[in-house]
């Protein structure tokens, strides 16, 4: 199956949190036998904090210099599926380098769907607030244009984790040229 996908490009997904990032991403690693990394895990793995620590000790600007240095490093990789942050691409910087090293996807959903597959916001430090839908929306529209930059956009409303992951896939190889 990745004999048609063109070799040492990444694929990264991007979007908003709840979209099926992690989930989809580990489901396209494995059809592309390519690696998979979230990259919330892996700032946490190398700070030795997790991401609501990081928000709640150091803050948010500490923590996008920490994604953007990932960015950075994760770049330099080859043949992964790498789930970024909701945020990421919102840095025209940390956009350009993933563009340059992969195809840049977008998972989008709907709020309701966005509201049900979200669970506990204790450890989303971005949702904090009083009107849970109204932040959603809120945090959606001012990230929407660097959204719409990516390579690919898909809507995971209404589709399956397999379905997203083949879609994805079979974009990949139309776009090869295969």
């Amino acid at each position: 199956m990745t004999e048609n996908i063109p070799e040492k490009r990444n694929v990264y997904l991007c979007g908003f949190m709840a979209t099926g990032k992690s989930s989809v991403g580990k489901r396209l690693a494995s059809l592309l036998r390519y690696d998979f990394l979230d990259m919330d895990t892996a700032i946490e793995e190398e700070s030795g904090m997790s991401i609501p620590q990081i928000f709640s000790t150091r803050g948010e600007a500490v923590f996008r210099a920490m994604e953007s240095r990932m960015v950075e490093k994760l770049a330099g990789r080859n043949r992964y599926v790498i789930a970024t942050g909701g945020g990421t691409i919102v840095n025209a910087r940390n956009l350009e380098i993933l563009k340059h090293s992969g195809t840049v996807v977008t998972l989008t959903a709907d709020i309701q769907t966005i509201l049900s597959r979200v669970g506990s916001v204790e450890d989303r430090p971005m949702l904090k607030g009083d009107d849970l839908k109204k932040r959603i929306a809120s945090l959606i529209d001012e990230r929407a244009h660097a959204y719409a930059q990516a390579d690919m956009i898909i809507d995971t409303s209404t589709l399956t984790i397999d379905e997203v992951a083949r879609h994805i896939l079979t974009s990949l190889e139309r776009e090869s040229g295969k």
